[in-house]
């Protein structure tokens, strides 16, 4: 049975493979709070889940670790038991979506473990793990549904509680729920007035659906950004966990996802994956009532691939009103991009690209000219619009 000792036990037994990551002070990601991070990015695999593998691996049996162990994973609790299997001389053996970043893949490898890509999400994943664990007689770590797994993550927790007092809120992702089952049993347990929120993707909201509707259920599908948090279904002792102590749970969008991660980056030069992110997204976005509280968001991750983190920064700045597309219908003539550029440039706009397309336009003499900015915000971008249209040009 999970118990405040064994949180405890697990945060003694954890000393020498986990860091205890500092909560920051986050300024300008969401004024209404006074808002802090707990970066579990920062730990030496880029996630919280070295802390509920280490402590999984750590009590098992010497006949269990004679085996072998095997698991599952979108990514970062590959890296956790690849980590802790090694570190104890335990072979082990991961169950990788094939969906899974190149650089979680091959973190993974890099701390030793075997590889086995499986098409599909983490669900996917985690029945052909378990298929391999009954042929080949590995011990299987489960990513989240295990008391040993559980009380790992709740030694963030027990770090938050001393490293900041008077504490209102913690905000804490959620995929299949051993996270933030962790943190609300240790923090319900030593500070019962903490609220406990949860954060999920709106296109994966497993636990949110089955909290609200009362019983487990299954997705079809997930589909978001936040692939480390992309589970069809919680566990049974998540479910019952969250259940009991989590406060209250919402969704994020994708948008919302990539915005959290463009302010981490330029706010707080922190990297954050997007499950990383869900938790700050909530706390930008009012997704809670936070007003005037001293919140904790934990920031589960920093495992995002390169080209992803790109694609995620371009849509982050469209979102916010800082990169802006125009597309302008125009006679062609000479002298016509030239008056554009001077009326952009008049208003502090810069342009990032021109393109000339031919198109179905009124006049058989008609062009349409695309252009690519970079804006302040939205109230630039229609100061722009606003000043073209004075001057009779036609923005479709």
């Amino acid at each position: 049975m999970l118990s405040l000792d064994k949180v405890f036990d697990a945060q003694r037994v954890l000393k020498n493979i986990v860091r205890e990551t500092a909560v920051v002070r986050a300024y300008g990601i969401a004024p209404e709070c006074e808002l802090y991070l707990k970066p579990e990015n920062l730990q030496i695999t880029g996630s919280f889940k070295v802390r509920g593998a280490g402590y999984k691996i750590a009590m098992l049996t010497e006949e269990e670790k004679a085996r072998g162990v095997i698991a599952c994973s979108a990514g970062n609790h590959a890296q956790g038991v690849a980590l802790a299997a090694s570190k104890n001389g335990i072979k082990s053996l991961i169950c990788l979506p094939d969906t899974a970043p190149i650089s979680k893949v091959e973190a993974t490898k890099g701390f030793g473990a075997e590889v086995c890509l499986v098409e599909g999400c983490y669900d996917d994943a985690y029945k052909k793990a378990l298929e391999l664990k009954d042929e080949m007689g590995y011990t299987f770590v489960h990513p989240f549904d295990d008391e040993n797994v559980i009380a790992g993550q709740g030694t963030i927790a027990l770090e938050i509680l001393s490293q900041l007092d008077n504490i209102d809120a913690i905000i804490v992702p959620v995929g299949g729920g051993g996270l933030i089952s962790g943190i609300a049993y240790t923090a319900k347990q030593i500070r019962p007035s903490v609220k406990v929120y949860g954060v999920q993707a709106a296109g994966a909201p497993s636990m949110f659906n089955s909290i609200h509707d009362g019983a487990i259920e299954c997705l079809d599908s997930v589909q978001t950004i936040a692939d480390g948090i992309a589970v069809k279904q919680p566990g049974e002792n998540t479910f019952a966990l969250v259940r009991d102590y989590v406060d209250d749970i919402a969704l994020v969008t994708d948008d919302e996802v990539a915005s959290a991660i463009l302010a981490l980056i330029e706010k707080q030069k922190m990297i954050a994956e997007g499950a990383g992110a869900v938790s700050v997204a909530a706390a930008m976005f009012g997704k809670f009532p936070l007003a005037g509280k001293r919140v904790v968001s934990v920031v589960s991750g920093g495992n995002i691939d390169v080209t992803s983190l790109s694609r995620v920064i371009d849509r982050g700045l469209l979102n916010s009103g800082r990169s802006s597309s125009l597309l302008i219908e125009l006679i062609d003539k000479p002298g016509q991009l030239k008056d554009i550029s001077r009326i952009i440039a008049d208003c502090g706009g810069n342009v990032t690209g021109v393109h000339y397309e031919k198109g179905a336009t009124e006049s058989v003499h008609g062009v349409f000219l695309r252009i690519d900015m970079e804006t302040r915000d939205f109230d630039h971008v229609k100061l722009i619009t606003d000043s073209l249209k004075a001057e009779h040009f036609k923005l479709v």
